[in-house]
C-alpha cells in the first residue's frame, strides 16, 4: 500500500509539472532566426578536423589563469565553508547564504567589476561569495547526515566537537563533494571570461563571433582535458604545490578603492527617486515602469525558460541514463565520455553556442539547461542502477527491464534529482538573458550598460527572491514525496 501511495504521489507531482512545462512550451519563443542554421552548424561541427595549435600560444595562458582563479576561490571558499557550516543552525546565517548563493556568479563578477574593475579581485569575490555560502550549506547537511555520536561524545565546546569528531568521520564525504564543488569552480572561471576576464571564456567568445571554430574546438577540448584530468592533477599529494602555484601566477588581484566601494552603496544603487528627490507622482511612475516593464517580463520568461528546461532535463535523463549502465550496455565508457563532456561544459558556454547556431531565443537557454543538466542526472542515476542488485527471475529483455523494473524503482529519486537541480536551471535560465533572452538577466545586464544601477540591484534582489522561492517549492514537494536527498558519496552532488 505504501509503495502504491508513493506511486501515486510520484504521478501527481509529474503531472503537474508535466502540465505546467507544456503551457510554458507553448507560451515560449523558440524561433530559429539564423539564416542558415544547419550550415553553420555544419560548419561548426566539421571544424573540429581543422584544429591548428601553432598560433593558440595564449590558451596556455588563458587555462593557467583560469585553474588559478579556480583554486585561490575555492581556497577561500572552503574556509569560509566551515565557517558558516559550524553556526548554520542560525536563523540569520541560513538566510544570509540563501541569498548569496541565489545570485549567479556572472551578476556577482558584474557588480565587482563596477567597484574593483576588470581584474582578478573581481573575479574572485564573485565566485568566493556564493560558492562560501552553497559550501556552508552542503557542508552543513553532510555533517548532519553523519551526527550520529552519542550525546556525552559532544562536549560542552561545539567548535572541538565540529573539528574533531564531526569533521574527520564526514571527511570522505567532505572531499567528494569539495572536489565537484572545484569542477564547478572552474566551469564558473571559465564562463567570467564573457563578461571580461582573461580566462577561457574571454577567448572562446572572441573566436566564436570571428567564425574561427577550430580554435572554439581547440579550447573546448583544452578545457574538458582539465576537467577530466582534476583527479590527477589536483589529488592529496599535489594539492599544496597547486595551491602554492596559484597563489604566485595571480600576482596582482587589483586594488581595492574604498571610494569607489563607499559610492557604490551609498549613490549607486540608491533607487533614482530617493536618490533625486523624485515628486509622488514621478516615483510611483519610475517603479511602475519598471515593475510592468521588466520585472514581471523577466519573472515569467524566466520561469518559461526553467520550467520547460526542467521537463526536458527530465525527458533527457529517463532516455540516457541506461547509456552508463551495465545493466543496460556492455560499453558504458561511451556513455559516460558522451555525459561528461555535457555536464563539464558550462550551461553559458552551451548557450553561447547555440545561439551562434540558431539566433536569440529561448531555444539556446533550452538546450543548454536540458543537456548539462540532463546529463548530471543520467550520470547519477545511471551510476545507481549498477548497484542495484537484480534477483535471479529478473528479465533479460532490455526493454522491460527499463519500463517494468528500473522506472518503477528509480522515478522517486529521479524527481528529487530534478528538484535539487530546479534551483540552479532557474539561477541559469535568469543568467542566461545576458546572451538576448529577456529572461531577468536581460534587464540586468542592460542597466548594467545603461549605468543604471539601481534598477540592476534591484533587479538582483528580485532574482534572489524568485531563486529563494524555487527552493522553498523544492522543498515542500520533496517532503511531499518524501524522498531524501542524494548522498554526496558518489561525488557529484546536484548543488
Amino acid at each position: 500500500m505504501s509503495a502504491n501511495k508513493s506511486q501515486n504521489k510520484s504521478l501527481n507531482v509529474s503531472l503537474i509539472f508535466l502540465a505546467i512545462g507544456v503551457v510554458s512550451f507553448i507560451l515560449s519563443d523558440f524561433s530559429i532566426t539564423t539564416l542558415e542554421p544547419f550550415l553553420e552548424t555544419k560548419k561548426f561541427f566539421t571544424a573540429i578536423f581543422d584544429m591548428n595549435l601553432s598560433n593558440n600560444e595564449f590558451i596556455f595562458e588563458a587555462v593557467l589563469n583560469t585553474i588559478s582563479i579556480a583554486v585561490i576561490a575555492l581556497f577561500f571558499s572552503v574556509i569560509f565553508g566551515f565557517v558558516f557550516a559550524i553556526f548554520f543552525k542560525n536563523f540569520l546565517l541560513r538566510i544570509t547564504l540563501a541569498f548569496t548563493r541565489s545570485i549567479h556568479e556572472i551578476f556577482w563578477a558584474l557588480i565587482f567589476l563596477q567597484i574593483f574593475g576588470l581584474n582578478t579581485m573581481s573575479a574572485l569575490l564573485a565566485i568566493i561569495i556564493p560558492y562560501s555560502a552553497i559550501l556552508g550549506k552542503v557542508y552543513a547537511e553532510i555533517l548532519e547526515e553523519n551526527d550520529t555520536f552519542a550525546g556525552e561524545l559532544r562536549g560542552e565546546n561545539k567548535i572541538s566537537y565540529f573539528l574533531f569528531t564531526l569533521v574527520p568521520d564526514a571527511f570522505p564525504h567532505l572531499v567528494a563533494y569539495t572536489l565537484y564543488r572545484f569542477e564547478c569552480a572552474l566551469r564558473s572561471t571559465a564562463i567570467l571570461g564573457f563578461v571580461g576576464i582573461t580566462t577561457l571564456g574571454y577567448y572562446l567568445s572572441s573566436s566564436f563571433m570571428q567564425g574561427y571554430y577550430n580554435d572554439v574546438w581547440v579550447m573546448l577540448i583544452a578545457f574538458y582535458i582539465i576537467v577530466a584530468t582534476i583527479r590527477f592533477w589536483f589529488s592529496k599529494y599535489t594539492f599544496i604545490p597547486v595551491i602554492i602555484f596559484s597563489f604566485l601566477y595571480q600576482k596582482s588581484w587589483g586594488e581595492f578603492s574604498m571610494d569607489n566601494f563607499i559610492r557604490f552603496i551609498t549613490s549607486d544603487i540608491v533607487p533614482a527617486p530617493f536618490k533625486y528627490d523624485y515628486s509622488y507622482e514621478k516615483t510611483i511612475s519610475w517603479f511602475e515602469n519598471l515593475f510592468v516593464g521588466e520585472i514581471v517580463t523577466g519573472v515569467f520568461n524566466t520561469i518559461l525558460v526553467t520550467q520547460v528546461s526542467l521537463v526536458s532535463t527530465a525527458l533527457f535523463a529517463l532516455l540516457f541514463f541506461p547509456l552508463v549502465s551495465k545493466k543496460f550496455t556492455k560499453i558504458p565508457f561511451l556513455g559516460d565520455i558522451l555525459l561528461v563532456v555535457l555536464r563539464s561544459t558550462p550551461e553559458y558556454i552551451l548557450a553561447y553556442l547555440f545561439l551562434q547556431l540558431f539566433g536569440p531565443s529561448m531555444l539556446p537557454a533550452v538546450l543548454a539547461l536540458m543537456l548539462h543538466n540532463g546529463a548530471i542526472i543520467s550520470f547519477l542515476v545511471g551510476k545507481q542502477t549498477d548497484e542495484m542488485v537484480l534477483s535471479p527471475d529478473t528479465t533479460n529483455k532490455k526493454v522491460e527491464l527499463y519500463f517494468y523494473y528500473m522506472i518503477p524503482k528509480l522515478y522517486s529519486q529521479i524527481l528529487a534529482f530534478l528538484f535539487y537541480r530546479w534551483e540552479i536551471i532557474m539561477r541559469e535560465s535568469a543568467i542566461l538573458g545576458i546572451l538576448g533572452v529577456a529572461t531577468l538577466g536581460f534587464f540586468i545586464d542592460s542597466a548594467i550598460a545603461d549605468f543604471r544601477l539601481d534598477k540592476m540591484f534591484l533587479l538582483l534582489l528580485v532574482t534572489a527572491f524568485l531563486n529563494i522561492a524555487i527552493d522553498l517549492i523544492s522543498k515542500k514537494s520533496r517532503d511531499y514525496l518524501k524522498v531524501d536527498k542524494p548522498t554526496s558519496s558518489c561525488g557529484c552532488s546536484l548543488k
